[in-house]
């Protein structure tokens, strides 16, 4: 069985940083070939993509973090990482990374959708005040 456990989240001024992880673990000589996301949701809102990496480390971003967040992987460690830098108050959410199977990156400001994930983390909470 595949699980994901996310962990980094924090609370930090606006203007901070955080960096998030997420390991993976069960099947792990599967995990360099994943695509690996990153996801959030705010209160009230719908859960949104945030960045995505690919089997050959191709990167997406979503429009509100292109050029503050940089997702990474090791697959030495079956860990994905989220950077985040600049943090705004609007980046407050609960942040889930999940892992895909056949989804790829098809361009620099395209996610994989969430229903191409097969495997979901329980989340870790980030907090931006102002």
């Amino acid at each position: 069985q595949v699980q994901l456990v996310e962990s980094g989240g924090g609370s930090v001024q606006s203007g901070g940083s955080l960096r998030l992880s997420c390991v993976v673990f069960g099947y792990t000589y599967r995990y360099s070939s994943y695509c690996m996301g990153w996801f959030r949701q705010a209160p009230g809102k719908e859960r949104e993509g945030v960045a995505a990496i690919d089997s050959d480390g191709s990167t997406s971003y979503s429009n509100s973090v292109k050029g503050r967040f940089t997702i990474s992987r090791d697959n030495a460690k079956n860990t994905l990482y989220l950077q985040m830098n600049s943090l705004k108050p609007e980046d407050t959410a609960m942040y889930y990374c999940a892992a895909s199977v056949g989804a790829w990156v098809a361009s620099p400001s395209t996610l994989p959708r969430e229903y191409e994930y097969n495997y979901w983390g329980q989340g870790t909470q980030v907090t931006v005040s102002s």
